[in-house]
């Protein structure tokens, strides 16, 4: 009898110790930066990510059918990431009819291509790429419009070369890149990474026009996501110097107004030789 007291009291203890440990927030908050820009062919961003903790995505390139960035994942593994949603509606991969899915034109032998779902459905690339904290990764993303879809080819900046990750197609009705974006992300969700902070930089943004202009990224708007299990006050945005930054969950302090416009300096600086991939 003593024995089955002390068991139930220890159990007891444990659920109180456990539903204490997860009140409170389970994530912190999705940032973003919407960078105003026409329709275009290319673009590419430089980032910096200044603070990471497992379960965290960093992603420079997004437009309106896709992202491109890094993570690091719970294992603490290091990622690169391209990714490409299908044009149907739905959350099962399995369901999207073969006409429907995003098709891999091409990919480096090193990444892996598989279908994902939960989030709408699509194709996905990734492979190991041991970023740094502190160091600066650049990425590209090209859109060449075929008929009614378009094929979206990946590269990120390896010691001075433009190295081709992947190219996937979808259909678009014939769109070429637009609703530019970047984000910092906490897909852990534990409760524990709410109370832990991501911190990434962005800049050095160029867009090549279906026109063929050149034009630089200098003004981004900023928001977050608006889910009721977010941690809603530790988020910011804004300059670092003539660099963007994004800043979520621990002890940020919120200090810029969501969807207010930043904008920085327009700098003379040299463009990189895009023409390479």
């Amino acid at each position: 009898m003593l024995r089955s007291l002390i068991l139930l009291v220890a159990i007891i203890t444990a659920v109180t110790v456990d539903s204490a440990e997860h009140t409170g927030p389970r994530a912190a908050r999705s940032v973003h930066l919407g960078w105003p820009a026409p329709d275009a062919e290319l673009v590419t961003t430089s980032m910096i990510v200044d603070q990471s903790v497992p379960g965290s995505y960093f992603m420079a390139c997004g437009w309106n059918t896709g992202y491109f960035g890094i993570q690091e994942l719970a294992n603490k593994r290091k990622v690169i990431i391209f990714s490409v949603w299908d044009p149907s509606k739905g959350d099962d991969p399995n369901a999207v009819t073969p006409e429907q899915r995003v098709e891999c034109l091409f990919n480096d032998p090193e990444m892996r291509i598989r279908r994902f779902g939960g989030e709408g459905t699509g194709g996905q690339c990734m492979g190991d790429f041991e970023w740094k904290l502190g160091e600066t990764n650049r990425f590209l993303v090209r859109a060449k419009v075929e008929g009614e879809k378009t094929a979206y080819t990946g590269y990120v900046l390896q010691k001075g070369t433009w190295r081709k990750l992947v190219t996937f197609r979808t259909r678009t009705g014939g769109q070429p890149l637009k609703g530019l974006y970047s984000f910092v992300e906490d897909f852990r969700r534990d409760h524990k990474s709410a109370q832990e902070t991501r911190k990434a930089r962005f800049g050095e943004g160029w867009v090549k026009t279906v026109n063929s202009d050149w034009v630089t990224l200098v003004r981004a708007r900023f928001t977050a996501s608006n889910a009721d299990w977010e941690a809603k006050e530790t988020i910011n945005g804004g300059l670092d110097g003539n660099w963007f930054f994004l800043q979520t969950g621990g002890d940020t302090k919120h200090s810029l107004q969501l969807r207010s416009v930043i904008e920085r300096p327009v700098l003379d600086t040299a463009l990189l030789d895009f023409e390479s991939p």
